[in-house]
């Protein structure tokens, strides 16, 4: 489910709703929702419309057994009442708008009553994935210089082992489950934070004795907090990529890109009021509350969900009779695995959506056989910066398997709507400004360079950084990324995104991955450059060895020659016996197809290393120091 924008007002909010809409959600005139936007008035909307519907459940497990689940919920009108109440507290704490606060809080009714309070105080939340490395994390925390931390006790523990935003923050709030005194206090000590739950009373506390007698009977009823509303490119949050393909990035996001991306799930996806999502990734989840859907949490480590229970998972779909599933491809193929063994069904699933990374066929295949018939798997391109920016449902998917097998690259479907997508020449070098003679011919493999209303503008620039150093416009790694990935487009007056990864369009408008930019391969023969290699075109090929479980071409410098290796991961459930038998095969499999023409290095490796979230989009660089040390040159 990886995902900010600062383009020109007028056309994005066209994108988004129609201006009469706009008035008549917001309540105010069409000239002042031009200029102001917050992503919690959806929320607002469904507290007043549906305020007893069901808005989000969470999911906890007291053991192993199903029977000992327990479910915690909040209504539209709660969730609203709380995030409300929290925003008030925040700002009573000193933290206000303008500010960044880290986030790093577990999937729980507390998870989205602060994210929803961090958004209507106009303070900027901070998201990153747990799962991206100690050492990333901290290089996360010092680029994006948050002022508060708002974690779990976990969270506050490894801030204080590792220095985590030690030069900026200067408000700490521990989510702690609602520990009371003794236990509160030493937590408070452990954490050096003051617990949500005393931040509460003690804002209540403050706001009684503030009250004439007159007044306090007033306060019985709830007190709305006054929503900070924003210009719609102003930053609203900061995500940072993964770094499962590089060093982690923090992206710059509007209330204006939320918006779009929730145009998209409504439009595209047809996503309604009313629908019940089983939400396995948090930043998706949010969206539940502001498509008037509930949100279903279940439970399970979403850094890791190739761990996750498949029986609590079907539970929560049961209970809630959920129509929406969002999953990663680890969590397909896990549940896929589950629900075939057990002949598991789940009738009331209308939608799947897979993102994240490209699901195999075999994986969709085998999840569609819980589902009824013409239920889709509905798989989405895009990235953090971007999304989503294309989908294919799984029935066209299947059609397409043999161009795929022949090393066609993965089909990621036609753009969504509003969304331009156009390929250009492969190049390294920054390109300011877009200009239309860059895109090349359908059928040509290039870099995917993408255009719409929930495409980022730029990466986070710490402004401190910037007073601090002399150059900060080749110096910050905030201006470095955007400078590598964006372009300005003088016609629209909008900024073009390039994913960093390849692929080409075919006739019917649809998009092919190839790989990533940096996974290709560029072979040399007498020291110049002789073909280029594309990661997925070459590894789906040999993919169809019944021997293979997965492939990765890397790169080996050999006798001052760059020359292309499959590294192979073996299927452990066949028998291999023969080694020299399978070099041939592959060998053959090489000579059939131009994409692999020339490829005669192989190397078997017992287990790739991949990303945490996703276990699909494998390590090629470790990979490829690794087959450098296997290779004799």
């Amino acid at each position: 489910m990886s995902t900010l924008l600062e383009t020109e007002v007028t056309p994005l909010l066209a994108a988004v709703v129609t201006p009469l809409e706009s008035s008549l959600l917001t309540g105010t005139s069409m000239s002042v929702m031009a200029c102001d936007a917050n992503i919690c008035r959806h929320l607002k909307q469904a507290a007043h419309a549906i305020p007893h519907h069901l808005a989000v459940a969470v999911q906890s497990a007291q053991g192993a057994s199903v029977a000992n689940l327990r479910y915690s919920e909040l209504d539209f009108l709660n969730l609203d009442r709380q995030s409300d109440a929290i925003a008030f507290a925040l700002n009573a704490h000193g933290i206000e708008r303008g500010m960044k606060a880290v986030l790093m809080v577990t999937p729980s009714l507390d998870f989205f009553a602060l994210t929803f309070a961090l958004f209507k105080a106009g303070i900027i939340p901070i998201l990153v994935d747990p799962g991206m490395g100690i050492n990333n994390l901290k290089q996360c925390f010092a680029e994006a210089a948050p002022d508060a931390f708002i974690g779990i006790p976990k969270a506050h523990i490894a801030r204080r082992l590792f220095g985590w935003g030690k030069g900026s923050i200067k408000s700490l709030l521990n989510v702690d489950d609602g520990k009371t005194g003794l236990a509160a206090r030493l937590m408070r000590i452990a954490t050096g934070a003051i617990s949500l739950s005393t931040l509460l009373q003690n804002d209540s506390s403050r706001q009684s004795s503030s009250l004439n007698a007159s007044a306090k009977h007033a306060s019985a009823q709830h007190a709305e907090y006054p929503m900070v509303m924003l210009k719609s490119d102003e930053m609203a949050a900061i995500l940072f990529t993964s770094g499962s393909t590089g060093t982690p990035k923090g992206v710059v996001y509007s209330h204006g890109m939320f918006e779009a991306q929730i145009k998209a799930l409504k439009n595209d996806y047809g996503i309604c009021h009313g629908e019940r999502d089983l939400a396995t990734f948090p930043l998706f989840s949010l969206f539940g509350p502001a498509l008037g859907m509930a949100s279903i949490v279940p439970e399970m480590d979403a850094s890791k969900p190739i761990t996750a229970n498949p029986e609590f998972l079907f539970a929560a779909i049961e209970k809630y009779q959920c129509s929406n599933i969002f999953v990663n491809p680890a969590l397909l193929e896990r549940l896929g695995r589950a629900g075939e063994q057990k002949q598991h069904k789940l009738p009331s699933v209308q939608r799947v959506i897979s993102a994240g990374a490209p699901a195999t066929i075999a994986s969709i295949a085998r999840f569609s056989q819980m589902l009824s018939q013409g239920v889709p798997i509905l798989n989405s391109y895009g990235a953090t910066e971007s999304l989503p920016i294309s989908m294919i449902a799984s029935d066209a998917l299947f059609a397409t398997t043999d161009i795929t097998d022949n090393g066609g690259g993965i089909c990621v479907g036609r753009a969504i709507e509003g969304v331009t997508i156009r390929i250009i020449g492969i190049s390294e070098a920054v390109i300011p400004e877009w200009d239309e003679s860059l895109v090349l011919n359908n059928g040509e493999i290039g870099e995917i360079v993408v255009q719409g209303p929930m495409v980022s503008q730029s990466y986070y620039l710490n402004n401190s950084q910037h007073d601090r150093q002399n150059d900060s416009q080749h110096d910050s790694q905030g201006n470095r990324a955007t400078a590598a990935a964006k372009m300005w487009d003088s016609a629209t007056n909008t900024v073009r995104h390039r994913m960093g990864d390849l692929g080409y369009l075919d006739d019917q408008g649809r998009l092919w991955m190839c790989g990533r930019k940096a996974h290709r391969v560029d072979a040399t023969r007498n020291g110049i450059f002789a073909k280029r290699y594309y990661s997925i075109p070459c590894e789906r090929i040999f993919n169809t060895h019944p021997n293979v479980k997965r492939s990765a071409l890397v790169g080996v410098k050999v006798a001052n020659e760059i020359e292309p290796l499959i590294c192979i991961e073996l299927d452990q459930s066949l028998v291999c016996n023969k080694s020299q038998q399978l070099y041939q095969d592959l060998i053959a499999i090489a000579e059939q197809f131009t994409q692999t023409q020339g490829i005669r290095r192989f190397l078997i490796h017992p287990d790739f290393p991949v990303d945490v979230r996703h276990n699909a989009k494998i390590f090629r660089e470790k990979l490829a120091v690794w087959a450098q040390s296997q290779t004799k040159g």
